[in-house]
Formats: structure tokens, C-alpha cells, sequence
């Protein structure tokens, strides 16, 4: 559980520390040149490093242990905080980002290209790029055998969160370089606020993705049907088992589940179970026309069952749990 835990821990610092470096800069760069799509990309850069501040927060808040008020623990602490971050994305990143290129669409105002704006985009390209490429590293070394629309499907979403942003930086910080280099050799201001303008959407649209992402696991998305399936399997195995019903599961947290389930248990075997050999047998030839011992063989047989019946079931989740990974609590009831 502590690996799991750390989900995503090593891919986020990566991207704080990348992002306060590249903030800095793009400011420097924006008050240097009055550019917008260099305040764009400003704000995008600030905007970044609050978030990774935010899901750094809810890894670390993930790790708490249960409490009595917590039975099942903080796993989705990380959603939670994902979910925040990726409303600050669209809000903050998007919303100020595309009313800055419009208004500066509307107001018209020219500025020169500065060639220390450019030196700064690709210093931050480079950021990106590494910031990038360690979170997709990261992703993938969770999901190794599993094709990217399923690790984007069912991966953790604050490592999700990161790749998604730096590679919308990357591309943001790519229509901020041809934006300023349109307005350089054509002269034409609303180049600058039209790449803004881009930029603001990229945003929207990453954020749009997370939100969606980070609820489903917040609602109570069910784990993978793989995994399901697996378990089904397991149980309909045993022949104690006639069928299982009202299979119900959760996430808690990064490959983490909760499963609960109903089973209709085969009479026949569970009489086999408790009388193996001749013992049912030894049983009626003690009872056999005295109603004393057939009354105690009745209590003790009442008995018996409830025994044997939880520790089979005892027995199921042991197996379950040894042979799927992440399931942490389960429930199963008698039908």
C-alpha cells in the first residue's frame, strides 16, 4: 500500500520545482516585452505550479492511516485535491488566459518582439519536456503491459495530471514561439493575443479532462472489470459456491478497491463438508429412534454451519486477496 501510495510523488516534485523555475522566468519575460501571449503563458506556468502544490498536498494526504471516523482510510484525498487543482487549470489557467488574449484582441495594442522573450520559451520547452517525460515514465512504469488508453482510463490521475499539463505546456509554449515570431516578421499584433487565446483553450480542454477524470473516483467509479472478472471467477471456482450475486466494488484509492458481493452457497456440498466420510452416517445410527440424541444432533448440527459457513468465507477473502492485487476490503454476504 505504501507503493501505492507514492503514486505519482516523484513526477510532481519534478513538475513543482520545474514550474517555479519557468514561472519566474516567463514573468521576467512578460514585463520585459508587455507581451500577451507571454503573460499567457505566465499565468499558464502559475497556474501549473499551484496545482502541483495542490496534488503534491493531496499524495501527501493520501497516506494517512484509517481512523475510527476513516474506517476505509484517505485514498481519495488525491482525487479531491486533484479535482481542486484541475478547477484552478480551467479558472484560473483557462479563464485568465483567454479574457487577457481577447482583450488585448480588442484593445489592438502592438508591442515588439524581444529576443529575451524567445531565449525564455525555449529554456522553457526544455523544462517542460524533462518535467514531461519523467511523469510518462512514471506512468507507464505502473501500467507496463497496458496500452496508453487504458493507463489514461485507469491510471492514477494525479500522474495523469502531469502529463497532461506539461504536454500542454510544451504545446502552449510551442503557439507562444510562432505566435511572437508571426508578430516579428509580419507586424501584425493579433498574432500575439490570438496565441493567448490558444493557449487559454488548451487549457480549458486539459482541465475539462481532469475534472471529469477526478469525479468519476469521487462518485465511487468501480474497479476494473479485469479485475472483476477475476474475482468472480475465484469465487464460482469453489463448489461450495452455486453463484454469486450483487457484486458491487469501489476505489478507494491508487489500486485500491473495496468489493462486497452476496453468494448462494450449494446445500449439497456444505452437507458434504460437515459430514465427510461416514460421519452422517455414524450420526444416524446413534439418533435412530431416540428423539433426545436426534434433538441434539440438531443443535449440534445448527451449530455447525454458521462455523463452517464463515470460515469458508474467511478462507474466500484470504484467497481473493492473495491471488488480486489491491483489494483491500471485502464484504460477502450470505444470499
Amino acid at each position: 500500500m505504501k507503493e501505492q501510495n507514492n503514486s505519482g510523488f516523484f513526477s510532481v516534485i519534478a513538475a513543482l520545482i520545474g514550474n517555479i523555475f519557468v514561472t519566474v522566468l516567463k514573468f521576467f519575460g512578460f514585463f520585459v516585452s508587455g507581451s500577451s501571449v507571454m503573460f499567457s503563458e505566465a499565468v499558464h506556468s502559475t497556474a501549473d505550479t499551484a496545482n502541483q502544490f495542490l496534488l503534491f498536498v493531496g499524495i501527501k494526504s493520501s497516506k494517512k492511516n484509517p481512523t475510527d471516523y476513516f474506517v476505509y482510510g484517505f485514498g481519495r484525498e488525491r482525487f479531491f485535491w486533484a479535482l481542486i487543482s484541475a478547477c484552478g487549470v480551467f479558472f484560473i489557467g483557462a479563464g485568465v488566459t483567454v479574457y487577457h488574449g481577447i482583450d488585448s484582441l480588442i484593445k489592438g495594442e502592438a508591442r515588439e518582439t524581444s529576443l529575451i522573450s524567445l531565449v525564455i520559451l525555449v529554456i522553457a520547452f526544455l523544462v517542460e519536456s524533462v518535467t514531461f517525460v519523467i511523469a510518462l515514465k512514471e506512468l507507464k512504469s505502473h501500467h507496463k503491459k497496458a496500452s496508453f488508453k487504458h493507463v489514461l482510463k485507469e491510471g492514477d490521475p494525479t500522474t495523469i495530471a502531469v502529463v497532461l499539463e506539461d504536454g500542454v505546456a510544451i504545446l502552449g509554449v510551442a503557439i507562444a514561439f510562432v505566435s511572437l515570431l508571426l508578430v516579428e516578421f509580419t507586424g501584425w499584433y493579433f498574432w500575439d493575443a490570438i496565441g493567448s487565446i490558444l493557449i487559454g483553450l488548451l487549457l480549458g480542454v486539459a482541465a475539462v479532462i481532469l475534472i471529469t477524470k477526478n469525479r468519476s473516483f469521487l462518485v465511487g467509479k468501480t474497479m476494473p472489470e479485469v479485475l472483476k472478472d477475476q474475482v468472480i471467477e475465484l469465487l464460482e471456482k469453489d463448489p461450495l459456491i452455486e453463484k454469486v450475486l450483487d457484486f458491487k466494488s469501489s476505489v478507494l484509492g491508487i489500486d485500491d478497491y473495496r468489493i462486497k458481493c452476496e453468494l448462494e452457497f450449494n446445500g449439497t456440498e456444505l452437507l458434504d463438508e460437515v459430514f465427510r466420510g461416514d460421519k452422517l452416517k455414524t450420526e444416524y445410527q446413534l439418533i435412530k429412534g431416540d428423539y433426545g440424541e436426534f434433538v441434539r444432533f440438531c443443535s449440534s448440527f445448527s451449530d455447525r454451519i454458521p462455523r463452517l459457513i464463515g470460515r469458508k468465507i474467511d478462507e474466500m477473502e484470504k484467497k481473493i486477496q492473495a491471488k488480486v492485487k489491491g483489494i483491500s476490503h471485502i464484504d460477502i454476504e450470505l444470499n
